[in-house]
């Protein structure tokens, strides 16, 4: 279920007037305006507001002939301003550490939701603050930038704040629901406009005029009360959904990790005892094999071993680019969450970066040996690639170390979180390529390795399935 859709299709069908029933007995919105105007002029007449400046399209009886889209008789089409006492800019204050007010910024506004705690302080100047102190109710407005459009709803301040300069602020009238302008700011129409209205070739930014003249469709206000109550109603189920999703996106993750926990331990599948102990491969290997009894405190299977990685991996090669071009493997050429190799670059030889040395092959598998990129694991896909220098190249000896079977090894929270008690440094924390040379690593027969990954992958393909799911 994909339920940003499914949100923006409640809001959708809230704004034109499909998502509660009408009332006959409901003030028309028209009415509403009306009173509005007459509010507005009072507050001018006052001094409490000023009027505000009208571009040459706009009159102080909205008329649209050619209406977006078609709402009940009973609703008005309107605009931001027709709406509100008050559209105005930020302060050009300096965020500090101290202060008496708080300064709401642009980035303290995270999906929705602003943690107070964390929003900086600032002074300003006390004969004009009044003008810019938050209330709640009050909408805000990123009017430039990559957030541009984006919105929050002032509820529950608890503490004296003003908001910054790249903010408008929003104040409807009593008249209005603000919760309601706010979720029509989260609508597909009003994105469509904002979209529409964004000025500069560089940073897009959208203007307090631009603002306020954005068309809104506005029931009455019972109306509005309503469909805020059923938005809130259907939005908490999404919630709802969104959570019991990451909630089994983590019991997968979860459950892919106890898979392989259980495989490179011997639990995942029955051993036979008719296969070859992997120790006797070993010592054909490296007849000077030495087991490494006292070397774990874990128990493993009886024809299992602990085996160094020396042991089990090729040597690493190092070679130097010699063809005009050469392909290569960086850090960031995989995806750490997937842990595949999302592209191989094709570089320039007389470009080649100096940390380009390290020779893989097919079935190779790369472990990143630098933090935070410890992760950054991947069986290598192509044959004759270069790898940079942070990685190590996990080899694995042939027919003693499956490399499917060294793939699911080298990914397991045994070795990533074994290995990462080594990490030292203070700049680019890393591990040396004799960590993993000395750590020890559960051996299996070489048979039950392959029966390890048959039994690994199909527990994978109905958990990747259920993962595919979830993302639609």
């Amino acid at each position: 279920m994909d339920t940003k859709k499914l949100r923006q299709k409640i809001l959708d069908l809230a704004i034109h007037g499909k998502l509660v029933p009408q009332d006959p007995n409901d003030e028309p919105a028209s009415v509403l305006l009306e009173r509005i105007k007459a509010e507005k002029e009072r507050l001018i007449k006052e001094g409490k507001i000023k009027r505000s400046k009208k571009s040459a399209k706009t009159s102080d009886t909205p008329h649209y002939e050619n209406v977006p889209f078609e709402i009940p008789r009973s609703w008005v089409w309107a605009t931001v301003n027709d709406i509100s006492k008050s559209i105005l800019y930020g302060v050009s204050e300096s965020a500090k550490s101290e202060g008496k007010y708080k300064l709401l910024r642009i980035t303290d506004i995270q999906d929705n939701q602003v943690d107070w705690g964390t929003v900086p302080f600032t002074d300003f100047d006390e004969d004009k603050v009044s003008s810019y102190i938050l209330h709640d109710g009050d909408i805000v407005f990123a009017r430039t930038g990559a957030t541009v459009g984006k919105s929050y709803l002032i509820k529950r301040l608890r503490q004296n704040a003003i908001y910054a300069s790249y903010l408008i602020r929003v104040q409807t009238f009593d008249l209005i629901l603000p919760e309601y302008v706010k979720l029509f700011f989260e609508s597909g129409y009003y994105w469509e406009q904002i979209e529409l209205g964004s000025l500069g070739i560089g940073q897009p930014n959208v203007n307090g005029t631009i603002l306020g003249n954005l068309n809104i469709p506005l029931p009455s206000f019972a109306e509005q009360k309503r469909i805020v109550l059923k938005i809130e109603r259907w939005f908490s189920l999404i919630d709802q959904i969104e959570q019991s999703k990451a909630d089994l996106q983590t019991t997968i993750k979860q459950t892919k990790s106890k898979i392989l926990d259980l495989a490179i331990h011997g639990k995942l599948v029955p051993q036979d005892p008719n296969d070859e102990p992997s120790i006797e491969l070993l010592k054909r290997i490296h007849p000077d094999f030495t087991p490494c009894d006292n070397g774990h405190s874990e128990k493993l299977p009886k024809n299992w071993t602990w085996a160094k990685g020396i042991n089990i991996f090729l040597p690493m090669k190092s070679t130097k680019p010699k063809d005009e071009e050469f392909q290569y493997i960086d850090i960031d050429s995989i995806d750490n969450k997937r842990q595949i190799i999302n592209g191989i670059k094709t570089l320039k030889t007389s470009k080649a970066p100096s940390r380009a040395s390290r020779y893989t092959q097919k079935n190779d598998v790369i472990f990143s040996m630098v933090r935070p990129y410890l992760r950054n694991i991947a069986k290598v896909i192509n044959d004759n690639c270069i790898a940079s220098t942070g990685f190590y190249v996990c080899s694995p000896t042939p027919k003693l170390l499956n490399s499917d079977y060294c793939y699911y090894l080298m990914i397991s929270e045994y070795v990533v979180n074994g290995l990462n008690q080594f990490m030292k440094g203070d700049n680019s924390p890393s591990i040396s390529k004799g960590h993993i040379d000395e750590w020890l690593f559960p051996l299996p027969p070489f048979a039950e390795q392959q029966r390890i990954v048959q039994k690994i992958e199909a527990l994978f393909s109905v958990l990747d399935n259920i993962q595919n799911a979830l993302e639609v």
